[in-house]
C-alpha cells in the first residue's frame, strides 16, 4: 500500500473496528488478498479521518469520503510515473463500503456510503476473444482429466464463477434435472443459483459420469473437481496453463479471466448490466459497470 500505510492509528474506538474489520474479512469466504490488503486501505482512510478531526462513525460525511478520494489522485504513484490509477481509487472506496457494510451487519454505527468514481479503469483485465475461448474447448481431451477440464470451463466460463467458488462445490451443489449450480460460498458467503444449460450442462455430465467415478477410486469425498487422488482440487491453475499452451494463446490467463471473458461476451451480446450483475454475484453494480468500459475500449 502507498501513503499512510506507515502511519499508526491513535483512536481508540477506530482501533477497534480496524481490527473487527480484519477478523470479519477473514471469517468470511473472501479471497486470500483481502484479509491482506483491505485492512491496511482501511487504516488509510482511518488515518485520514483523524487527521481532519473526524474521531467518531457518526461524524463521517460523504464530504469526508470525497475528500479522502480527492487526496488519494493527487499522490505520486510509486511503482511508476504519474498518480494513482483510477482502479486504485475504486479499490479504496470498495473497502470503505465494505467497512460499512460490516458496521452495519454487526449492528455498530455505520454512515452511507454514495460516492462513485467516474471514467475508465487504467488496470485493463486480460479478456479472450469468442475465437480464443474456442480454442480452450478444442485443446481440451477426451480422457478423465479432459472431461476434467470441460467441466471447469464450464464452471468458470460457461457459469463465470470464480476460483474460489468452483473449488468448493460438491457434487449435490450441480442440480442437473433443475439445470442450476447452487454456490454455496459465494464472496463474502453469499449464496446463489446459477444457470445450466447447454454444453454447460452436457460438459458438467459427461465429467460426473465418465470422468469423477475413474478419480475418486472409491475415496469418500464430496467435491465436484477432483485431483488425480482422488481429493477435492485447490488449483485449477496448471491446468488451465496447460490448456493456454495447447490452443496458443500467448496471454497470461487464469481462473478469473474466464469469468471476465464471459461477462465481456455477455454484455457483448445484449444482456443487460443488472442480469449480469446477479449471474455474476456482485453485491454492487458499480463492479459490473467496468465491463461497460472494457466493451467501449475493444470497440
Amino acid at each position: 500500500m502507498q501513503g499512510r500505510q506507515n502511519i499508526k492509528l491513535k483512536n481508540p474506538l477506530y482501533i477497534r473496528l480496524q481490527a473487527g474489520f480484519d477478523r470479519w474479512l477473514r471469517v468470511l469466504n473472501f479471497e486470500a488478498s483481502s484479509p491482506r490488503d483491505m485492512p491496511k486501505m482501511l487504516t488509510s482512510f482511518l488515518v485520514f479521518l483523524e487527521t481532519k478531526g473526524c474521531n467518531s462513525i457518526s461524524a463521517v460525511q460523504e464530504s469526508d469520503l470525497k475528500d479522502y478520494l480527492q487526496e488519494l489522485s493527487e499522490r505520486p504513484n510509486q511503482k511508476k510515473e504519474g498518480n494513482l490509477s483510477k482502479n486504485y481509487l475504486r479499490k479504496h472506496l470498495q473497502v470503505i463500503r465494505k467497512f460499512s457494510r460490516y458496521l452495519s451487519e454487526s449492528n455498530q454505527e455505520s454512515f452511507e456510503v454514495k460516492v462513485q468514481i467516474k471514467g475508465k479503469s487504467s488496470n485493463i483485465k486480460c479478456i479472450l476473444s469468442p475465437d480464443e475461448i474456442a480454442r480452450l474447448y478444442e485443446a481440451t481431451g477426451e480422457d478423465k482429466l479432459g472431461l476434467r477440464d470441460k467441466a471447469m470451463l464450464a464452471l468458470y466460463y460457461g457459469c463465470g464463477l470464480r476460483k474460489n467458488e468452483g473449488l468448493s462445490l460438491n457434487v449435490n451443489d450441480i442440480q442437473l434435472e433443475k439445470e442450476l449450480v447452487y454456490v454455496r460460498k459465494g464472496k463474502g458467503y453469499k449464496q446463489r443459483l446459477v444457470p445450466l444449460t447447454g454444453s454447460n450442462k452436457t460438459d458438467l455430465e459427461n465429467y460426473l459420469i465418465y470422468s469423477r467415478p475413474y478419480l475418486l477410486s472409491g475415496k469418500p469425498e464430496d467435491a465436484l473437481l477432483l485431483s488425480i487422488q482422488g481429493s477435492r482440487l485447490v488449483t485449477v491453475f496448471e491446468r488451465i496453463r496447460k490448456l493456454k499452451g495447447k490452443a496458443r494463446i500467448r496471454k497470461q490467463i487464469g481462473a478469473h479471466t474466464l469469468r471476465h471473458s464471459i461477462a465481456t461476451h455477455l454484455l457483448q451480446s445484449g444482456m443487460k448490466l443488472e442480469q449480469i450483475q446477479r449471474f455474476l454475484g456482485h453485491s454492487s453494480l458499480e463492479s459490473t459497470q467496468i465491463y461497460t468500459h472494457l466493451v467501449h475500449e475493444q470497440l
